[in-house]
């Protein structure tokens, strides 16, 4: 596989992350896509501010071409915290817009840059980093937060799937899931 393959498909498969991180904040209210569900205070809305953040880092900071919005410090530990929740200034398509902008500009960079082009990541003490390694590490950490967004989604309205379609379009009801839930809780408990 050429670099320019190599490339195309790292970088579709983080578009397709994206895509389904966003995708879970479809249809619930405003409080369901910014309240805490985990002991942590993680929530969908956080989840989508967060690696807006971290990807206009990324893609941005990294090989000097900074987003040209404000981020967060990274190396302060307030600040580097806030991007994980909303406040109630901050609107849902505020947060969803500007992951949108950091999308544009991500493209731009990726466009630009070869797969061994490098940058300094300074959160990695300060490593000169090649924009393959930093593809990888952003899909790893978008498909690990789009599966917290899976689970956070399932635990507020039993949506699962991938897109708005497909969680619209679900196979099974909910006597089919009770009824897993229970045999899958006997199995435990007979282990246990």
């Amino acid at each position: 596989m050429d670099d320019d393959a190599a490339k195309a498909n790292l970088y579709n498969y983080l578009k397709h992350e994206r895509e389904a991180l966003v995708s879970k904040l479809d249809g619930l209210s405003e409080y369901d896509v910014r309240r805490p569900l985990t002991v942590t205070g993680t929530n969908l809305l956080g989840l989508v501010k967060h690696l807006a953040t971290w990807e206009a880092r990324y893609l941005g900071e990294v090989f000097q071409r900074p987003f040209p919005e404000p981020l967060p410090r990274w190396d302060s530990e307030a600040e580097r915290l806030a991007d994980m929740w909303a406040t109630g200034q901050e609107s849902r398509n505020d947060i969803i817009d500007r992951y949108r902008r950091v999308w544009d500009h991500s493209d731009a960079t990726v466009a630009a840059l070869r797969l061994d082009s490098t940058g300094r990541v300074a959160w990695w003490e300060d490593a000169e980093v090649p924009l393959f390694n930093v593809l990888v590490h952003l899909l790893a950490e978008t498909s690990r937060h789009a599966g917290h967004s899976d689970i956070l989604r399932e635990q507020l309205d039993g949506a699962v799937g991938t897109d708005a379609e497909a969680m619209a379009d679900q196979q099974h009801d909910q006597a089919f899931w009770a009824q897993r839930r229970e045999l899958i809780e006997a199995a435990a408990r007979s282990a246990g």
